[in-house]
């Protein structure tokens, strides 16, 4: 049992034993060598070293993990309501914003969804497919899939300490040394907990959203430190919007519906829509179109650009198909809307427009009816932060990375993979595929530079 002296003294049994299972400590003496140490224990993080240790065949390659935060893989286990979304069955690099689309194909085609879900087989975790196309295990509990990192991580002896923040990443001389064709570290890692000195470092700390899960955006000073530079602005992804105070929305908390919702100019030049499930909130609006949408409606507020958000509350139905039934139906205003909408939205709607619930319409109200269900303009006042959002919208830019590697343009031996990078996707697993993608690449690559010295 724990006493006061134990690092997991005070923590509940489950995660003690997790932690004297898979913790194994490292002991950080001054200034250990290592092969790879990697910074941040997540998705990516976790990938990466597994696939070190995999790709390092029969050539035992030492890996050091450090992770900031008090219980490892935080995020994992609240994505998807606590069930891990792990992926999408379709994964394509327009399906991501920030880098080029051609730079994220580069990397996704390195690890595809078919390997994904080959990899959680292979770990014992078999996945389900929704018929939203998310893939999911079948146990529909995330402790499965962050169980089978954690357990592959020690098959490859990944030593993994936490908690343990990283507080700085310095090159160290190359005494003339060819780049990366020696044994000698060439990067020192300072934690909390100790030193080491690394001939390769995997950057995986995430970017700042759920900061509680230690993404708090401390990896970006680590990497900027180094040479790389971080894109402007920074914005949270995957975030729900809040609207006005008093604003008729913030009314129906608790009301779902299919929607679409369209960002445009002030000219009414679409810039871009997203639909799905729009749930009303005591602030404003959520659900999957919402935070699809939502890093691009802050990305525009940052650059001062006057754009319009609104919400087409029956994106089956466009405008002439609605004015048609409103004129067709005699059940009036109300009773035509509430055929696919909700009461309390139906009713809301019809108030907005000046609508009368019973009988007929005349032309001009009618339009406003039109146009209030199709295009409700939102008037958004904000977000709700980087302590709710899913993911961060900017980071360090492919350009600066080589895709073949992962391995940093301005550092060498410096590696980047996951949320770090300017690449954040839509809801629906897409940014665990890139974890997985871009944790391979880096990974394999430290695996072949450790091997290609060794022999």
């Amino acid at each position: 049992p724990c006493d006061s002296t134990c690092p997991c003294y005070g923590f509940k049994k489950t995660e003690c034993e997790m932690r004297h299972k898979y913790k194994k400590q490292l002991q950080l003496h001054h200034e250990a060598v290592v092969d790879v140490a990697i910074v941040g224990a997540g998705a990516a993080g976790l990938f990466a070293a597994i696939w070190a240790g995999k790709k390092g065949g029969e050539h035992s390659i030492q890996i050091a993990v450090l992770d900031s935060a008090r219980k490892l893989g935080a995020k994992i286990l609240v994505a998807g309501g606590g069930r891990c979304n792990v992926t999408h069955c379709q994964v394509a690099e327009h399906d991501f914003a920030g880098s080029s689309p051609a730079a994220i194909r580069k990397v996704l085609r390195r690890f595809s969804v078919k390997q994904t879900v080959q990899f959680f087989a292979d770990a014992g975790v078999e996945l389900k497919q929704e018929e939203t196309g998310k893939l999911f295990p079948v146990s529909d509990s995330a402790r499965t899939i962050l169980q089978a990192l954690l357990d592959q991580a020690q098959s490859v002896d990944a030593f993994i300490t936490h908690p343990a923040r990283v507080t700085d990443i310095d090159q160290l001389p190359c005494n003339g040394r060819e780049k990366g064709r020696d044994k000698e570290p060439r990067l020192r890692v300072v934690s909390e907990e100790g030193v080491l000195l690394a001939r390769h470092v995997i950057v995986c700390t995430g970017g700042k959203s759920l900061p509680k899960s230690g993404s708090d955006g401390s990896g970006y000073r680590l990497v900027e430190k180094l040479g790389h530079t971080i894109t402007k602005p920074l914005v949270p992804a995957l975030v729900p919007l809040t609207l006005v105070d008093g604003h008729w929305i913030r009314g129906l908390s608790g009301v779902t519906v299919p929607a679409a919702v369209t960002l445009s100019k002030a000219s009414g030049k679409r810039m871009c829509t997203y639909s799905g499930s729009t749930l009303c909130t005591h602030l404003g609006l959520s659900g999957p179109s919402i935070l699809d949408i939502s890093r691009h409606w802050l990305i525009e507020q940052h650059a001062d650009s006057d754009v319009r958000l609104h919400i087409n509350w029956l994106p089956e139905h466009n405008e002439k198909i609605l004015d048609d039934l409103l004129q067709e139906q005699r059940m009036g205003a109300f009773g035509v809307l509430r055929r696919w909408l909700p009461d309390r939205l139906a009713r809301q709607l019809c108030l907005e427009s000046g609508a009368p619930c019973t009988g007929d319409l005349t032309r001009s109200i009618r339009k406003k009816l039109v146009q209030s269900v199709t295009a409700t303009p939102l008037p958004v006042q904000g977000d709700r932060g980087f302590a709710v959002a899913e993911a961060t919208a900017g980071g360090v830019p492919l350009e600066e990375v080589q895709l073949e590697t992962m391995e940093s343009r301005k550092c060498p031996g410096l590696y980047l993979a996951g949320e770090v990078l300017d690449v954040d996707g839509r809801i629906g697993g897409f940014n665990f595929q890139w974890a997985w993608s871009s944790g391979f690449v880096a990974g394999s690559a430290v695996a072949k530079s450790v091997t290609e010295v060794n022999n």
